[in-house]
C-alpha cells in the first residue's frame, strides 16, 4: 500500500515536472522553435486544427520559421490564425511560403519573460506540494486505521519528503535553464 501511494505521487509529481517543460517551450526566446506554433490552431473545413496537421513548420535558421500549407487555400487561414495567436510575430507571405521571422527580445521584455518563467516554476512546485500532501494524508489515514505502525508511517513520510525535495530541485533546475536561456543575447 505504501509503494502503491510512494509510486502515484512520483507519476504525478513527474508529471507536473514535464508541463512545466511543456509550458516553458512555447516562451519565445528570441530563437525560432517550432514548439512556438504548435498551439495555434487553424479553420480546416469546418473543424479547428492545430497548425501542424495543415501544413509543414521547419526551423530555417535560428531566427526563422517556414510555414508550407499542404493545400494552396490554407494560405489565408493560415495567416489569420498566427496573427490571432499570442506570439506576437507578423507573418510574411511569399506564394506558398509563409515566413516567421523573430526579432530580437528586448531587455525589458527578457526580465518579463524572467518573472513569468519564475511564476510557472512556482506553480509547479505548489502542485507538488499538493500532491505531497494528498500522499501524506494517505498514510495517515493508513495509520489511523491501524494497517500501518507508526514507524511504517515515519518511513512513508520521509520517503515521500525526498521525493518532494528531489521534484522541487528538479523544478527550479528547469525554470533556471529557461532564464538563463532567456538572458543570452
Amino acid at each position: 500500500m505504501i509503494n502503491d501511494i510512494n509510486n502515484d505521487a512520483q507519476i504525478r509529481m513527474g508529471k507536473s515536472v514535464e508541463s512545466l517543460r511543456h509550458d516553458l517551450q512555447r516562451l519565445r526566446t528570441g530563437r525560432a522553435s517550432t514548439a512556438l506554433v504548435e498551439g495555434i490552431k487553424v479553420p480546416y473545413y469546418g473543424s479547428d486544427m492545430p497548425l501542424t496537421q495543415v501544413a509543414g513548420v521547419a526551423v530555417t535558421d535560428g531566427r526563422s520559421l517556414t510555414i508550407t500549407p499542404w493545400e494552396k487555400d490554407m494560405v489565408g487561414p493560415i495567416e489569420k490564425a498566427i496573427l490571432g495567436s499570442d506570439i506576437g510575430i507578423t507573418p510574411t507571405t511569399a506564394g506558398m511560403v509563409i515566413r516567421l521571422n523573430m526579432p530580437p527580445l528586448t531587455e525589458e521584455r527578457r526580465r518579463e519573460l524572467a518573472k513569468h518563467v519564475a511564476a510557472e516554476g512556482e506553480n509547479a512546485k505548489i502542485a507538488i506540494r499538493n500532491i505531497r500532501r494528498d500522499a501524506l494524508h494517505q498514510i495517515k489515514e493508513l495509520e489511523k486505521s491501524k494497517e500501518i505502525s507508526e514507524d511504517d508511517e515515519r518511513r512513508a513520510e520521509e520517503e515521500i519528503q525526498r521525493l518532494t525535495d528531489r521534484f522541487v530541485k528538479e523544478v527550479d533546475e528547469v525554470a533556471q535553464d529557461k532564464e538563463d536561456e532567456l538572458m543570452a543575447v
